[in-house]
């Protein structure tokens, strides 16, 4: 998206990827007609996107067919209760109401307060770069503006102020996984994700998300971006002051101005040594990875929708087993199956299951022999898929480690975990002049909509300092 941006601005742009496909985290995987996203499954705010695509003289209703999806999530637990979340907040208030008298009047009230943290944050955290606690200080209107984000109590804290049933406190606090953090140790802050489904919308391109990044690379391509795949970025070329370009296996670029889509810690320790920053990083807690298991699926599965959660027992407990380096014994699992709402991501009367759990980011971790158990996991608190599986592919931690140079398989770079978190993440500007991080490596953070956040603010960063020279 950084490129796109800077392209429309009538700037020379070539993109390197060392994969043979681009997308970065944003892709899928074929097989046997079945097609499973393998990265983010969810679109939330399409209308980032749409943004950048109208400033290419498109849009993106032109390029992708989107549909919000309606009902949004299936939530089930291990004692068999199970709620669906709808596409408008009063339906799901009204079905809450019937689940567990009082929740929906404690969801309206938790989005209030989620919505007022969203636009605070919007015109704040999400404005543009954070080089330091200034940088916010400065686009704050008042000090209330700190209490309102709700960034001094942790997710896990606000569930328990807000909800009387045990079951809505483990949904509020899995928000805190969409950054790879933890509801304990994560600010409420996160809670704004909920408001943003709720009032935005969850949304599906028809295809799957592998059809939003053939669409993002049409759109680079007709603004004049120049696409590289298969090209590994060696090193970093730069004077004490400023870069001067970048290092192929066998070329050297020249180039003014490089931005670096990619896990800090692999940019500070390989492509341009930079030991106190890197020290800064690796003092830094990293995200969770995960283990996902593709299942193609024969026959069709009652009482599943497109995105569903199995809950643990215990999130205090499976947080535990992460921050003490173990697979979860009892994890929350995350199951995707597209072909819910789009047929044509599966055979005809078969499924796409794309399976998750959180792992610690720790790439030594041989999720092979947890491909099984992941499914007898399943099994035990949910649908049984091991009989009707006509395949199983696991994908694990190693596997996120070697694609994306991302330490320990880090999947959002760092945590939220604890207050300062939004502070410690790697600066968008480098410590050389022309140098730019973007991406879920630096700030704001991971997900789709936040990387495409972090493409603006760094396209700004960079257009305003042609502006100055």
């Amino acid at each position: 998206m950084t490129a796109i941006r800077l392209a429309v601005a009538g700037r020379q742009v070539v993109v390197f990827e060392r994969n043979d496909e681009l997308g970065g985290k944003l892709t899928s995987r074929s097989r046997d007609g079945f097609t499973f996203d393998t990265g983010p499954s969810l679109l939330t705010l399409p209308t980032l996107i749409d943004d950048v695509f109208r400033l290419a003289g498109t849009s993106l209703e032109n390029e992708v067919t989107l549909q919000r999806l309606d009902p949004s999530f299936r939530y089930f637990w291990p004692d068999a209760s199970t709620v669906t979340f709808r596409d408008q907040p009063i339906a799901t208030a009204e079905a809450l109401e019937s689940w567990s008298p009082g929740s929906g009047s404690e969801y309206l009230a938790l989005l209030a307060r989620a919505r007022t943290i969203w636009h605070v944050s919007n015109r704040t955290f999400f404005a543009g770069d954070m080089s330091s606690p200034f940088s916010l200080l400065r686009r704050m209107q008042s000090p209330r503006d700190f209490l309102r984000i709700d960034a001094f109590r942790t997710l896990q804290s606000r569930g328990e102020k807000t909800f009387g049933d045990t079951r809505l406190r483990q949904w509020l606090g899995r928000y805190a996984t969409y950054s790879g953090s933890d509801p304990a140790r994560a600010p409420a802050t996160l809670a704004c994700i909920a408001a943003v489904e709720a009032d935005f919308g969850s949304w599906y391109v028809r295809g799957g998300l592998g059809a939003l990044r053939d669409a993002m690379v049409r759109v680079a391509q007709r603004a004049g971006v120049e696409l590289r795949l298969g090209t590994e970025v060696t090193k970093i070329d730069a004077t004490p002051r400023r870069v001067t370009g970048l290092r192929l296996a066998d070329e050297e670029v020249v180039a003014p101005v490089v931005v670096v889509n990619a896990d800090a810690e692999h940019m500070y320790r390989d492509l341009l040594p930079h030991w106190r920053r890197l020290g800064a990083v690796e003092r830094t807690e990293r995200s969770t990875s995960g283990i996902a298991v593709l299942v193609g699926v024969e026959g069709r599965t009652p009482m599943i929708g497109h995105h569903n959660v199995w809950f643990s027992r215990d999130y205090r407990r499976e947080f535990a087993d992460i921050r003490a380096g173990r697979v979860p014994t009892e994890p929350t699992i995350y199951g995707c199956v597209s072909s819910v709402t789009d047929a044509s991501q599966a055979p005809a009367n078969c499924e796409n299951w794309f399976l998750l759990i959180n792992t610690p980011a720790d790439s030594t971790i041989d999720a092979r022999q947890h491909g099984p158990w992941l499914l007898e996991r399943l099994a035990a608190i949910g649908p049984d898929l091991r009989r009707r599986a006509r395949f199983a592919e696991v994908i694990g931690p190693h596997d996120i480690a070697m694609r994306y140079r991302s330490p320990g398989g880090a999947i959002y770079g760092t945590s939220s975990n604890g207050r300062n978190a939004a502070f410690r993440r790697p600066a968008m500007r480098g410590p050389r002049k022309g140098l730019y991080l973007v991406g879920g490596a630096t700030h704001p953070g991971g997900g789709l909509p936040l990387v495409t956040m972090s493409a603006r603010m760094v396209s700004d960063l960079i257009l305003r300092g042609y502006r100055e020279r």
